[in-house]
């Protein structure tokens, strides 16, 4: 049994959360519903900054907010020393409704419009971490228009293709992110930079991919940033103040895997990256920069539902039968298993004592094939059950939807027994809030 963070087995055989009955917390907030773990949210990025800069003291860590954006996780990761990382203005626009500090805040995106940029501007954001040559252009006429100055990190495509899913590699040379490093883009995107008169670049960044299962992708990429850095040294004279891989560390999903732990990835990581800066004769000790996502909130989350109907079938290309176990959300509250064949493991919330004697595939309520779990090893559940999906922290929040018209769940924030709403559920009302039928539509 795969238990996380504040999880553990109650006195009742329920499955208990920051001290909170799980079960419970269904019956009182509704199903689905999203928890997320305050203390495991609060270790992690406690053990980010502790591992990195226990090692190499000149690093921060910027949350990825694209995994679990809301205004109360904004306010954790400040709380916690982190920075942050935003994709657009309405990341941004729940940023400062949290009173994040815009200087800690990372402005990424491969297409930031115009208006963006200008909010970016506006507030002051830390870093705007610029995708390609027309962004560069953009944002200096917009600097020399408003007599301000920006920060940039340019990103870089290092040629890494790390193993994961092939819809979230994202490092290799094919992508729609960043500047070739190996045909020359990157570098003349420097000079061009270097020549901005309101543009400062600041740094160098890349992010290869997404739940990563190892470090080699990382490591890789680390070398060939480092090494580019010695080329601008080289080149320009100019010495990169910021060098910034991203994110992409993976989790532990299912019982098989085994991802490195945060503190075996920063020995790795730290290891790497002083090696590398001594082999290529950079003194200046420039700022490392991780921006963490998945590994942060990932295992922090669980997502309850409540079991509606169970139906045994026949299978077709084999003898014997297939147990469906249908829940009461699915794909508008995780559609990761039908984006990216992403794997779940789920326990039964209210029978956590009980020997899981059978497999069935749990099924969303959704149209089209919405499955959540192939195989999953339960006990014998039956209508009204509460099964609790581990691991949701991360993607699925962020990614939910109203298809069928389903309202969005809430998300709680549990702590020493206690839970707080962070989000409030979606009503019916709130389906139809912004519906509008034209007049010539009649009654």
């Amino acid at each position: 049994m795969m238990l996380f963070g504040t999880q553990k087995v109650n006195s009742k055989g329920h499955l208990e959360i920051g001290g909170c009955d799980a079960v419970e917390l269904a019956q009182r907030f509704g199903t689905p519903l999203y928890v997320m773990d305050e203390a495991l949210l609060r270790q992690n990025c406690r053990d980010y900054l502790n591992s990195f800069r226990s090692r190499y003291a000149n690093t921060d860590i910027a949350f990825a907010g694209k995994a679990f954006m809301t205004a109360a996780m904004c306010r954790i990761a400040y709380q916690e020393g982190l920075y942050l990382d935003v994709v657009s203005a309405g990341e941004m626009h729940t940023a400062l409704a949290a009173k994040f500090p815009m200087e800690r805040v990372y402005f990424h995106g491969n297409f930031k419009s115009e208006a963006e940029l200008r909010m970016a501007l506006d507030h002051g954001i830390g870093r705007i971490v610029v995708d390609n040559i027309q962004e560069l252009d953009l944002l200096n006429s917009l600097v020399a228009e408003k007599g301000k100055k920006a920060d940039i990190l340019l990103r870089l495509t290092p040629g890494i293709d790390p193993h994961t899913h092939r819809l979230i590699r994202l490092g290799q040379a094919d992508t729609k992110f960043g500047l070739n490093i190996k045909d020359g883009s990157a570098i003349s995107a420097v000079k061009r930079a270097l020549e901005c008169p309101g543009i400062s670049l600041r740094g160098i960044h890349c992010h290869i991919g997404s739940q990563l299962l190892d470090t080699e992708a990382h490591t890789a990429a680390l070398q060939v940033m480092v090494e580019f850095a010695k080329q601008v040294l080289d080149e320009t004279g100019f010495a990169i103040e910021e060098i910034n891989t991203g994110g992409g560390l993976g989790i532990r999903y299912v019982e098989d895997q085994r991802p490195p732990t945060i503190d075996e990835f920063a020995d790795v990581m730290t290891r790497t990256f002083i090696s590398a800066l001594d082999e290529f004769g950079l003194t200046h000790e420039p700022k490392l920069v991780q921006e963490p996502g998945r590994s942060i909130v990932g295992t922090a989350g669980t997502t309850l539902y409540t079991v509606g109907t169970m139906k045994r079938v026949p299978i077709t290309e084999a003898p014997g039968y297939r147990i469906y176990v249908a829940v009461d959300g699915g794909m508008s509250d995780n559609p990761r298993p039908l984006l990216y064949d992403a794997v779940y493991t789920a326990v039964a919330a209210g029978r956590m004592d009980k020997s899981t004697s059978q497999v069935v595939t749990i099924a969303g309520k959704h149209c089209e094939t919405d499955t959540l779990i192939q195989d999953a090893r339960m006990p014998e559940v039956e209508a009204g059950d509460i099964l609790a999906v581990q691991c949701t922290g991360a993607y699925n929040y962020s990614m939910a939807s109203n298809y069928n018209r389903l309202p969005r769940p809430a998300v709680l924030l549990v702590a020493d027994g206690r839970a707080a709403v962070i989000v409030e559920r979606e009503t019916l009302d709130d389906l139809v809030r912004h519906d509008v039928i034209p007049e010539r539509l009649g009654r």
